[in-house]
């Protein structure tokens, strides 16, 4: 089952994402995506917070690129695909949707473009794909039931590579029952997912609960059990801070010895690089310049909330 996407407005699309999960939301369920968390999705998909409409500079560059990977994924293959703008639902789980790049025309399968900053050319180097890439073409295959899809990618503007992924049955099904259990439980169950450790959800927290009243509450009895877990957590964080600490005072030591800043073993390049900072001395600005050291107007106030906590005696 499909439906056409060519008479959407934006506001229309974005509200019809709510109605299911599209392949940009499979790796975030399965906690592969570091920009959102499972708990934010969840909000987003039960209409408790408007998703974002305006698209970052990465994603606004990988619409218009699009059609350029795609053309030259046809040059260099000779193969012909064509765009497809619809939505695609599974047939047993109609919430399970695709919104497939393109088709690959003659073959069972589909094509998928990706930009990439040339920082990341590492996680495409040889069969490797991202993970959450690969999670997302298998969901994809799985919803239109094709044997294989062919993924293309441009790399820092400049490099472009394609592949091929064979349908994995295993991994499809181990994915489709996160998806659904998300969806079933979480979604339409109104359960909320477990909060986790990210920093998008701690980042989504902060912007959420910013301007909640300075007002006294009681928590139950196992929020003491979590603050004694946090205090073990941050002991046992010392301890590790330390163990580097140690490891790189014997790597200094013996480069100071040496009289190098540089030092080259069997499989690392190991440097000590001296790092300048500039900031400002704001006591010797306001000895030389008291006016401008007091002008309010050259100061920029920002607020946030520090979570902290202190045994009651």
């Amino acid at each position: 089952m499909s439906k056409s996407t060519l008479e959407m407005s934006r506001q229309e699309w974005l509200e019809d994402r709510k109605k299911g999960i599209g392949g940009s939301d499979v790796g975030t369920i399965l906690g592969l995506n570091k920009w959102k968390s499972p708990y934010q999705l969840w909000l987003e998909k039960t209409g408790q917070v408007v998703i974002e409409e305006s698209e970052n500079e990465p994603a606004y560059w990988g619409n218009i690129l699009e059609e350029v990977v795609a053309k030259e994924f046809q040059e260099r293959t000779g193969k012909k695909v064509r765009r497809r703008n619809q939505v695609f639902e599974h047939t047993l789980h109609p919430f399970l949707r695709a919104n497939i790049d393109r088709d690959v025309v003659g073959e069972n399968a589909i094509l998928e473009c990706k930009t990439a900053n040339q920082f990341l050319g590492k996680e495409w180097e040889g069969e490797e794909v991202p993970l959450s890439y690969l999670c997302q073409v298998q969901h994809y295959m799985n919803v239109l039931n094709k044997d294989y899809c062919y993924i293309a990618v441009l790399i820092g503007g400049q490099r472009f590579i394609w592949k091929r992924i064979e349908r994995d049955q295993e991994l499809i099904d181990t994915i489709t029952e996160q998806l659904v259990e998300f969806w079933e439980t979480n979604v339409l169950g109104g359960i909320e997912p477990i909060i986790d450790g990210s920093q998008a959800t701690a980042d989504f927290l902060k912007e959420k609960y910013a301007d909640v009243e300075d007002v006294q509450t009681t928590l139950p009895i196992h929020f003491d059990e979590l603050v004694e877990q946090k205090n073990e957590l941050k002991r046992t964080k010392k301890e590790i801070e330390s163990a580097i600490r140690q490891v790189d005072n014997e790597i200094i030591s013996e480069l100071g010895k040496r009289e190098a800043s540089i030092g080259i073993t069997q499989r690392n390049i190991i440097s000590w690089k001296l790092v300048r900072t500039r900031r400002m001395n704001t006591k010797k600005l306001a000895e030389k310049y008291p006016d401008i050291a007091n002008d309010e107007e050259i100061y920029s106030i920002t607020e946030s909330r520090r979570l902290t906590e202190k045994e009651i005696k």
